[in-house]
C-alpha cells in the first residue's frame, strides 16, 4: 500500500500501473493479484488503511478530557499539520476519492469510508451538548460538515504552501464553534 501511494503521486491514479507498484514494493506482480482483485481494490483498500492510520494519528494525540470545543481545536490543528507530515498520503487519498466510484457512481471513498470518522465525530458532539458547550443541532449533519471543512482545508493547504496550517486551522475552528457552540 506504501508503494501504492508513491506510485499515484508520482503518476496520478489514472497513470498508476499495478506493475510499477509491484516493483516499488519489490514483489511480484503476481503476489499483488493473489491479495487484491485488482487497481481498485488495492485503491480501496490503500485509502481505507490510510484513512484509518490518520484518524488514528489525530485521536492519540487528543486529551478526551479537555472541554469539546478545546478537543475541537486541537483536532483541527492536528489534522491541518498533516499538510507537513503526511503530504504523500494526502495526495494519495484525494485523488483516489476522486477516481475510486461505486457502481452507481458516487465516490467510493467519500461514500463509504468516512462512517467511522462521522460516528466518532457524532459521539464528541453529542457529548458537547449534554456538557452544555455546544448548542443543539443534528450531530449527523455537523459531523458531514465538519469532516468536509477538514478536507477542503487540507486541499487548500497542498494547493497553497505558503499559507500556515496553524494559523488556518485555528481560523476554520473559531468560525465552526461560532455555529456550535450554545449561546451562538
Amino acid at each position: 500500500m506504501a508503494a501504492a501511494i508513491q506510485e499515484i503521486v508520482d503518476h496520478g491514479y489514472e497513470g498508476a500501473s499495478l506493475t510499477r507498484i509491484a516493483a516499488r514494493a519489490d514483489v511480484a506482480k503476481g503476489l499483488v493479484w493473489r491479495y487484491f482483485t485488482g487497481k481498485d481494490n488495492l485503491m480501496e483498500s490503500t485509502a481505507k488503511a490510510t484513512m484509518e492510520t490518520m484518524r488514528q494519528h489525530i485521536v492519540d494525540r487528543l486529551d478526551m478530557n479537555q472541554p469539546v470545543p478545546d478537543i475541537i481545536r486541537a483536532a483541527l490543528r492536528l489534522a491541518a499539520s498533516q499538510i507537513l507530515t503526511h503530504r504523500d498520503e494526502l495526495i494519495a487519498l484525494n485523488r483516489i476519492a476522486h477516481n475510486l466510484h461505486r457502481s452507481d457512481g458516487a465516490e467510493r471513498v467519500v461514500a463509504d469510508f468516512y462512517e467511522e470518522t462521522h460516528l466518532g465525530q457524532e459521539e464528541l458532539f453529542r457529548r458537547g451538548q449534554a456538557e452544555g458547550s455546544l448548542r443543539d443541532f443534528d450531530p449527523r449533519v455537523m459531523a458531514v460538515t465538519y469532516q468536509g471543512s477538514i478536507d477542503i482545508m487540507l486541499a487548500y493547504l497542498e494547493d497553497h504552501p505558503d499559507i500556515d496550517p496553524g494559523d488556518y486551522a485555528s481560523e476554520l475552528a473559531e468560525i465552526l464553534l461560532g455555529g456550535m457552540q450554545a449561546g451562538s
